[in-house]
Order: structure tokens, then sequence, then C-alpha cells
């Protein structure tokens, strides 16, 4: 084995999980000369906690089912019709990551807050908007997830086949496509629905009571509670990332037991 490899790996796990750690730690000293979990307690005992979470996770819901029925017809088309089209497409889905989101959520704020397209004016309208730039955030992650399932599928074969069996095109995405796609949107998904629950800038900006901002504002006057919900989110996103392995192994088995 070689000991170099260790060495650096070693480092960087001491680089990734001390930080967790010392947070982690400090969390647990709200109650002096004694660890405890008061932190936590006080967070969850928080009405505006539940309010903020439910928003977030609400929000990421919709933007991961909205996500899926945008991006997974295109990207199918783009793969049986237009390949010519990908690499352009690819350099549109790595916008966000080019952009500023501060640049971008401004960019919302100008354009959909003078009329004739007003969408700031109440909750409802803010939500809509707020979807829609979540959709644009976590567009990378969703639409390379599902261009690298549908690489890994014969998408012509499997469409002439079902056209050939009398299918049309809902029947083809709803029977052939989707169930083949299984892990990557289920992987691309979790990804997606993690992002919104720790986006800041979005909720902070537009005024809505979305988790991130809650966290700032918790932080302000606050030292163990921001603490405790900086591990929270850490466990929401690890969660998220071990239920896309324990899916993935599980469908991973059924399709070698099938295979057999």
């Amino acid at each position: 084995m070689n000991l170099w490899a260790l060495f650096w790996v070693f480092l960087a796990a001491l680089y990734f999980f001390l930080p967790m750690f010392g947070t982690f730690d400090f969390s647990l000293r709200m109650k002096k000369g004694e660890l405890s979990l008061l932190a936590y307690k006080t967070v969850l005992a928080d009405p505006q906690f539940f309010q903020s979470f439910s928003y977030s996770v609400t929000m990421g819901i919709i933007t991961v089912a909205l996500s899926i029925m945008l991006f997974v017809p295109t990207v199918y088309w783009i793969h049986l019709k237009v390949p010519k089209a990908r690499p352009i497409v690819e350099v549109i889905t790595i916008l966000p990551f080019v952009i500023p989101v501060i640049v971008f959520v401004f960019g919302l704020i100008r354009t959909f807050s003078a009329p004739p397209l007003q969408m700031t004016l109440s909750p409802f309208k803010t939500d809509i908007l707020m979807v829609a730039g979540y959709i644009i955030l976590s567009m990378p992650f969703m639409y390379r997830a599902v261009d690298v399932g549908m690489r890994t599928i014969d998408v012509r074969s499997l469409t002439e086949a079902a056209q050939s069996l009398g299918a049309n095109w809902i029947q083809i995405m709803l029977n052939v496509i989707f169930p083949n796609l299984r892990n990557a949107i289920l992987s691309g998904s979790l990804i997606c629905f993690a992002t919104v629950i720790g986006e800041l800038i979005l909720g902070d900006f537009l005024v809505r009571p979305a988790l991130g901002p809650y966290m700032v504002l918790v932080g302000r006057d606050k030292a163990y509670e921001p603490a405790a919900l900086a591990i929270i989110s850490y466990a929401l996103t690890w969660a998220c990332l071990g239920l896309i392995t324990f899916l993935s192994r599980g469908s991973n088995s059924q399709q070698q037991l099938t295979g057999r």
C-alpha cells in the first residue's frame, strides 16, 4: 500500500473533518462547563426554524419536480434529434457557476419588479420567482446528472423499439426513458434539493422565509445556535448523499440479479 497516498488521504480527511468537529464541539458547549444538546433544543424549539425549514423543503420539492419535467425531455431531445447542440447547451448550463448569485438576484429584481412583469408584489408571485431562480442555480447539477445517465443508454434504439410497438412520445418518456434514468434523476434531484436547502442569497434579497436567511439572522446575535444550525445543514447534505449511494447500490444489485 502506498504510504504517500495514505498520508494525503489522511491530510485531506483532517482538512475536511476537523472544522466540522470543531463546529460540532462548539455547538455542545452552550452550558458552561459541560457538553449538552441545549443549542439544538433551542433551535428546534423555535417556531421560526420550522417555518423556514418547511418553506425551504417545499421550495426544494417544487424545484426538483419542475427541474425533472424540464431537463429530462430537453436532454432526451438533444440526444435524439440535435446532438450538435450539446456543446452550446453545456456552456449555457455552467453559467450559474460563472455569474455570481448576487448579480443574478439583482437582475431578477430589476427585471421582475417593474411593469409589465411584476413578480414581487405578492408572496405567491415572489415564490414563483424563487422557484425559477432555484431551477437556474441548480441547473448545472440536474442537467449533468441527466446527461450522464442519458449517455449510458441507447436512446435511439429504445425510442425506435417503443415506436414500433405503437407508443407515443408521452408513453416513451414515462415508460422507457424515465425508468432507465432512475439513478441519474435521483442523484440530480437530491443534489438539487440540497442546493435549495442551503441557498442564502435568493431568499435574503427576495425577502422570503427560507432556511438560509434564518441561519444568518440567528448568527447575528447568538453564538452556539448558528453552530448547531450548521451541523444540521451538514447532516441534511450528508443524508442526501447517503440516500443517493444507498438507492444507487440497491438499483445496481437489482439490475445484476435481473441480468443473471
